[in-house]
C-alpha cells in the first residue's frame, strides 16, 4: 500500500488518482506523521459495500439460528406467499 502525506495529495491529487486507477493500490493519507484517511478506487469501494452487506446478512442469520429465532420450512413458505402476493 502506497503512503502520501496531506499535503503532497493537495498539491498532486490529479496523479496520484491516476495512479490509483491505474494499480488499483489504496493510499494511505497522513496527517503529521499519523495515518488521517484511505483513498481507494470507487469500483472497489463499492465492491466492499457489497460484500459487507452480505457479511451483515450471514451475521444476522446466524444470530437468528443461535437465538432460535427461525422459521419451519412450511412458516416460510406461508411468509413467503403472503409476501409475494
Amino acid at each position: 500500500m502506497k503512503t502520501e502525506i496531506v499535503t503532497k495529495l493537495k498539491r498532486e491529487a490529479t496523479k496520484i488518482l491516476a495512479d490509483l486507477h491505474e494499480t488499483k493500490e489504496p493510499v494511505l493519507i497522513t496527517e503529521h506523521g499519523r495515518p488521517s484517511a484511505y483513498l481507494i478506487d470507487a469500483d472497489d469501494y463499492e465492491m466492499m459495500q457489497e460484500r459487507m452487506q452480505i457479511l451483515e446478512g450471514i451475521s444476522r442469520g446466524e444470530r437468528a439460528i443461535l437465538e432460535k429465532n427461525t422459521l419451519s420450512k412450511t412458516q416460510a413458505r406461508e411468509a413467503m406467499n403472503k409476501w409475494l402476493d
